[in-house]
């Protein structure tokens, strides 16, 4: 199989870049691939696609801008000029800009596909019923929310057009099944991207790593997390450093900088900017702790299972999606009331202070991450593509048997 992946990609600072590097690496070890062609954003500096296994032919052909009007023509002809088996998008509802035409100009492309008889699947990491608009940066007037609400269903409905929906969720398959009475939709969950050797789960050297890991300045606010480690400092004997790693939100350019000099009285804050692919390792493993400092949540979180494959006990908003993905899917933590300091360092306090219980919440989220490694998640993605392709042959033969 031909398979094209239309994406942001690695040295893209576009969402789900990183995903789609994991997806890639491993689809490409898989015998029944025998092409990836890579429909990226246009970046600066080399792709990454260097990986040290053995494994088919990767092409890039960077077509797409964010916020170009025009993607939906230029990844079309890309299409049309190399001709895949198959087409694989890895979407979110902002993936090809944060202004609204040139977001929804991207997102018909499935429809295009369908109309093109090309076998495709979108890989929808979000979907806007779940997502708070005000929180995560979209808009905080109701009225615009309403828009917003009517433009997502229009979009939902042209996603809805391609062979078959994707989805990272249960709760979204069920959701999309029941408003839209979807028949094409199902679950093929996010995986782990690094499926590691156990680790020793050794009592980390102190001071003791509190770190996040994100994009920062919507619905992810490093505020209360910095606050709330100088809460225990000011209370207890733990040695405490933060981490906050990563970059800001497109949405919100500057806002870990304004951070940075709001608390630069602070010491024992350090911000890594973003971290490049072969530095994450490192970051995870000298963590004492994971915590996703949120007052939202968009979909499945890729650092959770990044923190389970590392076997990393993690902090959490008790809130929406991330609280159930973690019941579905096994993972364990402390729970903290979203904008709460006081419940934050709490959750910290009672990881950090008890190591047999931190060590357990370890094993069991390393054990979660372990159940679906993304060599697993490729094999469905191409078993959905095999009964796409079947399913049109079964069409053609029909229809010329009663032709």
């Amino acid at each position: 199989m031909k398979l094209a992946i239309v994406t942001a990609y690695p040295p893209s600072k576009v969402t789900l870049n990183e995903y789609a590097y994991h997806l890639v690496k491993h689809f490409r070890q898989k015998e029944d691939i025998t092409e990836i062609i890579l429909l990226t954003d246009r970046t600066e500096g080399k792709n990454d696609i260097d990986f040290a296994e053995a494994g088919c032919k990767i092409t890039v052909n960077e077509c797409w801008t964010f916020n170009s009007y025009k993607n939906i023509y230029s990844v079309t002809k890309a299409i049309n000029e190399t001709k895949p088996d198959s087409v694989l998008f890895n979407l979110q509802f902002m993936k090809f800009g944060d202004k609204k035409v040139a977001a929804a100009l991207g997102l018909m492309l499935p429809l295009v596909c369908k109309l093109k008889k090309i076998p495709n699947i979108v890989l929808l990491h979000n979907i806007l019923e779940e997502v708070d608009l005000g929180k995560a940066g979209f808009t905080n007037n109701k009225v615009m929310q309403k828009i917003y609400g009517f433009i997502g269903n229009t979009l939902t409905r042209l996603i809805l057009q391609a062979d078959v929906v994707a989805l990272t969720m249960q709760k979204y398959v069920d959701i999309l099944e029941e408003k839209y009475n979807a028949k094409n939709v199902k679950l093929i969950p996010h995986g782990t991207f690094e499926i590691l050797e156990e680790p020793a789960y050794d009592v980390p050297l102190q001071p003791f790593k509190v770190m996040t890991f994100g994009k920062f300045g919507t619905y992810k606010k490093v505020e209360g997390m910095i606050e709330a480690v100088e809460l225990i400092k000011q209370h207890s004997n733990l040695n405490l450093e933060v981490v906050i790693a990563g970059t800001d939100n497109p949405n919100t350019l500057g806002y870990l900088e304004s951070v940075k000099e709001a608390y630069s009285r602070v010491e024992g804050v350090t911000f890594t900017g973003y971290v490049a692919e072969e530095d994450v390792p490192k970051l995870f493993k000298e963590s004492a702790v994971v915590v996703f400092p949120y007052t939202s949540t968009t979909g499945s979180s890729g650092v959770l299972h990044q923190a389970g494959s590392y076997g990393k006990a993690v902090v959490i908003p008790d809130l929406g999606d991330l609280a159930l993905l973690v019941k579905d899917e096994g993972y364990r933590g402390e729970f903290f009331e979203p904008e709460s300091v006081n419940s934050l360092a709490q959750a910290i306090v009672n990881i950090l202070s008890n190591n047999t219980y931190r060590v357990e919440l370890e094993k069991a989220n390393y054990k979660a991450a372990t159940a679906y490694p993304m060599s697993k998640i490729a094999d469905m993605y191409i078993n959905t593509f095999e009964n796409i392709i079947n399913k049109k042959e079964a069409v053609i033969i029909e229809d010329q048997i009663t032709a």
